[in-house]
């Protein structure tokens, strides 16, 4: 049986991760002592005991945590740390060649929420030569606020908000805010690299009052697309074959960012008219964003259906 250990299972990705795993019956999870948590050398010895680990850290100890693992043992790792690395292998097996590399890799970074939006919509026309590398790219993403982890969770959903709006007062997480103001998210590293881009896009994300789902949209000029519309929506179709990511045609009423909340399958369209064309990915950042793309890599890490133990 597949020995699996979760490096940070209190966290939201982790608690995620392990309470889907915990019902597998093809799988054992072990794990460490609290008092034993932070003790190096008995993290070391239940890395050597896993055929898995997920490292579900801050980057920095992931990176520490990494470097305690023996090469036998694959790590997915959820964090920021090695997005970019040339030693670990990105984690979107949809895009070309990622799968097979996956499969045979010991060292598989998991995508960012943000950047899985964009990378799933840009990455394929860069690579089939309907978007330029040179193009210059703006993209806007809507998350619950789960993205946010414990602390932002307890903001939300903090009981002094009922009273907030029992006395009329102005709550100012009721509005949806934008951050990153700086252009220096975590997530554009990997965006631009993975993708191919000379340049980093123009990044506006925004959490709004809501749990989980992610809507990232990047528009683009048409004078910039090397085709129409209809040329990006033929290669989504045909790119985009698996159970996870696919192709879906834009509601007339609009794309809601908590769609698919509680799914582990991520949809692309197209939509806009011929002069200015609106690129559309929804997930749930809490699923394809995160723990379900990071099953989805063990399950070809173990040679099984990618879908295994996940909701589509």
């Amino acid at each position: 049986m597949t020995k699996v250990f979760i490096d940070g299972k209190s966290g939201t990705t982790g608690l995620r991760i392990y309470e889907r795993l915990a019902e597998r019956k093809d799988l054992e999870i072990i794990s460490l002592p609290e008092d034993l948590r932070k003790d190096p050398e008995a993290k070391k010895a239940v890395f050597a005991k896993a055929d898995i680990a997920f490292l579900c850290l801050p980057d920095g100890a992931a990176v520490e945590a990494a470097e305690l693992a023996p090469k036998t043992t694959a790590i997915i790792d959820t964090s920021t740390a090695h997005r970019c690395d040339s030693g670990w292998v990105y984690g979107f097996p949809e895009l070309t060649g990622l799968r097979e590399k996956i499969a045979s890799s010991k060292r598989i970074a998991n995508p960012g929420c943000h950047a899985s939006g964009f990378i799933s919509l840009v990455a394929p026309l860069v690579e089939n030569g309907l978007l330029s590398k040179d193009a210059a790219l703006t993209c806007f993403s809507v998350t619950g606020y789960s993205g946010g982890g414990k602390s932002m969770i307890a903001d939300y959903e903090a009981e002094s908000r009922i009273d907030l709006a029992e006395e009329g007062a102005l709550d100012p997480l009721d509005s949806p805010k934008q951050y990153g103001l700086t252009q220096k998210h975590k997530h554009l590293p990997e965006m631009q690299k993975v993708c191919g881009l000379t340049t980093a896009p123009v990044f506006c994300p925004i959490v709004a009052d809501f749990y989980s789902g992610m809507t990232v949209t990047v528009p683009v000029f048409a004078k910039d697309l090397k085709g129409s519309p209809k040329d990006v929506e033929e290669l989504y179709r045909s790119y985009y074959t698996g159970k996870l990511v696919g192709f879906d045609p834009c509601p007339d009423g609009g794309v809601f960012g908590n769609a698919l909340a509680g799914k582990d399958r991520m949809t692309v369209t197209v939509s806009g008219n011929e002069e200015r064309i609106l690129l559309i990915s929804c997930f749930d950042n809490l699923g394809k964003g995160a723990s379900g793309a990071a099953i989805q890599n063990m399950n070809i890490l173990l040679g099984l259906p990618e879908e295994t133990g996940l909701d589509l």
